[in-house]
């Protein structure tokens, strides 16, 4: 859920790149000592509610080729929908999932991975129910302010339809890119969300 924020002067912008894995998960550049673990990377904390799934892919420049220095964060809803805000005032959220994670890119494949819920539908401010989705957020080199999108789910056709952000979508041709199909790995469902910069089928980012 966003966050009312004061507003302040706009600092000149700088590319996050290449030192995002540094900054933000030094653990995972064998950097210890800064924190436990990096944060967000445990988004299940006990005996949380609902399905438990797997959220894999990875981050293509304009060329087709992996950007293995990129970094990933979702935020979610619960499996009721619900938000770990005090501006959710629907109810509680589950105390054993954070709604937040981070995943840096593998140095190997670029592949992130996230291990959380399958979320809840929420409303949106007309009160439509939204289709169950996942915000993201990307940065990595040359990136000068993140990049935001969503993830929405190919086993949720019904609700997909009726969702007033994926309807709004002018060329409908490009709502796949936001969708992404479900398969299973180990025994867990994975849902395959790859991210493309640029070219035919660049990712629809949104302006927030």
């Amino acid at each position: 859920m966003a966050q009312t924020l004061g507003h302040l002067k706009e600092s000149a912008s700088q590319t996050a790149g290449p030192y995002v894995h540094i900054g933000c998960t030094p653990n995972y550049c064998e950097i210890e000592g800064v924190f436990p673990e990096d944060l967000g990377t445990r988004m299940i904390l006990g005996d949380v509610k609902g399905e438990r799934i797997r959220i894999v892919g990875r981050v293509f420049d304009g060329t087709g080729t992996v950007l293995k220095d990129a970094l990933v964060e979702i935020w979610q809803a619960d499996a009721d929908g619900l938000y770990p805000s005090p501006q959710d005032k629907r109810g509680t959220a589950d105390p054993n999932f954070t709604g937040w994670g981070r995943s840096p890119g593998d140095m190997q494949t670029g592949e992130f991975r996230f291990d959380t819920v399958k979320p809840g539908r929420v409303p949106a401010k007309s009160g439509a129910l939204q289709a169950p989705h996942v915000t993201v957020w990307i940065v990595a080199r040359g990136i000068n302010i993140g990049l935001h999108t969503r993830m929405y789910f190919g086993d949720e056709d019904a609700a997909n339809a009726e969702d007033p952000i994926l309807s709004r979508i002018e060329h409908r041709s490009r709502v796949p890119t936001l969708i992404a199909p479900r398969t299973a790995e180990d025994g867990m469902p994975v849902y395959r969300f790859d991210i493309r910069l640029q070219g035919p089928d660049e990712t629809i980012f949104f302006d927030i």
